[in-house]
């Protein structure tokens, strides 16, 4: 099972000149559980925002420039090499950026979605999910708090 996991705000948007936009505790600690001990796919750009290989993952970024390399990490030149490259994992993750997710969102089986209830100004945007292909199987909602700055929702949406 191919997994797409991203936060995305209620324009789509994901981040803005490399980084993420908001900040929220909650989302970042869900994500570390739920990714933990599996191979997570990147692109080059989505990596470089982070600085450095996730820990307790196997982490796999996605690149054209064949001459790009970073320390314990998998370095492919393709999403299709990627997924050649996780096959012994029952669940990897795609992490991004925009246009792994446009990529992705054609072959995946299921979609992890953090919605942050807000609209920002940004510069890449996650695909629009099409409700002919994907079906909403859980919602988990929780209002904005002293961690938290925005109401979010925790969703997941299965291929039809």
């Amino acid at each position: 099972m191919i997994t797409i996991i991203a936060a995305v705000a209620e324009n789509n948007a994901l981040g803005k000149d490399n980084k993420l936009i908001w900040h929220l505790p909650a989302d970042l600690k869900r994500f570390k559980k739920v990714t933990a001990n599996h191979h997570v796919i990147m692109g080059r750009k989505t990596f470089e925002s982070l600085g450095k290989p996730l820990p307790n993952r196997t982490n796999i970024i996605v690149t054209h420039n064949t001459n790009f390399s970073a320390e314990n990490c998998i370095v492919v030149n393709s999403l299709q090499q990627a997924l050649k490259a996780v096959k012994n994992d029952e669940n990897p993750f795609i992490l991004g950026g925009a246009e792994i997710y446009k990529q992705a969102i054609e072959i995946a089986d299921k979609l992890d979605i953090t919605f942050v209830h807000h609209k920002f100004e940004a510069d890449v945007f996650f695909p629009e999910i099409d409700k002919s292909v994907w079906k909403e199987t859980r919602r988990e909602h929780f209002d904005a708090d002293e961690k938290n700055k925005y109401d979010y929702s925790f969703v997941t949406f299965e291929r039809i």
